[in-house]
């Protein structure tokens, strides 16, 4: 099992841009298939080093990370958005 995990630091990080960035994350359960699992946190301290977003999923093996990364929903919606409204990301992909 794989755990990909991604810090975002938003461009606007007002509340309700970043529940509408939390929303459009959790939106991959169910229009993603290979998502063995997804969690999506919001950072509450708000300190100069904090990230806004967290966003861990979990898949089968590598083969699906790449899969995922190049899955239509993903790239399409999310990952679009993303683009737009992140300032700066961080990601670790480690084995569970």
């Amino acid at each position: 099992m794989i755990k990909h995990t991604v810090c975002f630091k938003l461009k606007d990080n007002s509340e309700e841009m970043v529940n509408k960035t939390v929303e459009i994350l959790k939106s991959m359960q169910g229009n993603v298939p290979m998502l063995k699992g997804i969690e999506v946190g919001k950072d509450f301290l708000g300190s100069p080093r904090s990230y806004d977003i967290i966003l861990t999923v979990i898949l089968d093996n590598a083969e699906m990370l790449d899969a995922y990364q190049n899955d239509s929903y993903h790239c399409g919606i999310v990952k679009k958005h993303m683009h737009s409204v992140a300032e700066t990301s961080v990601a670790v992909d480690y084995e569970i």
